[in-house]
């Protein structure tokens, strides 16, 4: 492991190499149906992955300058193929719509790789530097693990790569015992935070799934649940901006179930349910 994080020779070859070899697989986990909504699929959108990768060319660089330029030119090569490779296949138009997102990371990677060199000196400013991207691990950890409750098993892999990636890296990448136990420390500290969040406030998708029609009558005298309450709560309710009746849904975990809706004489109509993700939902009429 120690070897992975300064000890490779790491040349400009292996970087472009590198570079290319991660936007190839970042497309392909986009374009396979099974990986979709998966924790391989986030290692292509999310910055776990690439948070790692950025290390490991930091801690083999030679000095400041080699580290911006390194990290620089893998970001650069490797995400607009991620799009590009998929604008191809799939005739899509990726690239121009989310690249743009990126881009600024790319850019940002220069200032980024230069200080974070600065991690191999072995101080304790090495620590101050790691921290920034613990940060950004424990965003992603605390993400993936509340939206785990919902999705399960979907985010679990995400989930354990951002947590044993934080505990790792202060141990791999400082060797004076102050930086390597303040360093994990910190890391702990920040699983701990974002595991007692992500228990105490799990995810729920709210959404609207219909408002009063002709084809999806309702009003405040109908009765609304799900059949099974695992999967949530509904709500009739009135939306100020329609100024007429809506179906709300607080949706707690994917699944199947029934919407069920009765009039006031007791008349159902029921709707079968499909909670697809964390954003994305399909209903039914049951006829």
């Amino acid at each position: 492991m120690k070897k992975l994080f300064g000890q490779l020779n790491l040349t400009w070859p292996k970087v472009i190499i590198g570079a290319v070899l991660f936007g190839i697989y970042g497309a392909l986990v986009c374009m396979i149906p099974v990986l979709r909504n998966s924790s391989f699929h986030n290692s292509a959108v999310s910055f776990e992955l690439w948070i790692l990768l950025g290390i490991i060319i930091i801690m083999n660089s030679k000095n400041p300058l080699d580290s911006a330029l390194k990290c620089f030119v893998f970001f650069l090569i490797s995400q607009p193929l991620i799009y590009l490779i998929q604008d191809v296949i799939n005739g899509s138009k990726l690239f121009m719509t989310y690249y743009r997102n990126w881009v600024l990371w790319t850019v940002a990677c220069l200032p980024m790789g230069f200080i974070g060199h600065y991690m191999k000196k072995d101080k304790w400013w090495g620590v101050i530097i790691l921290s920034s991207m613990l940060a950004l691990l424990f965003i992603h950890y605390y993400n993936f693990l509340s939206t785990l409750f919902f999705t399960f098993p979907v985010n679990l892999i995400s989930t354990l790569f951002c947590l044993i990636t934080m505990i790792v890296l202060p141990i791999v990448i400082f060797n004076n015992k102050i930086g390597k136990y303040v360093g994990l420390s910190i890391s702990v500290i920040l699983v701990v935070v974002g595991s007692i969040i992500a228990f105490t406030n799990p995810y729920v998708y709210n959404t609207e799934i219909f408002a009063n029609s002709e084809e999806h009558p309702v009003d405040g005298s109908y009765k609304a649940y799900l059949t099974d309450s695992k999967y949530g709560d509904v709500e009739i309710k009135m939306d100020p901006r329609l100024d007429d009746w809506v179906v709300k849904a607080s949706f707690k975990k994917t699944g199947k179930t029934q919407l069920v809706l009765e009039d006031k004489d007791g008349k159902e109509t029921r709707y079968d349910i499909d909670i697809i993700s964390t954003d994305k939902y399909d209903y039914e009429l049951v006829k």
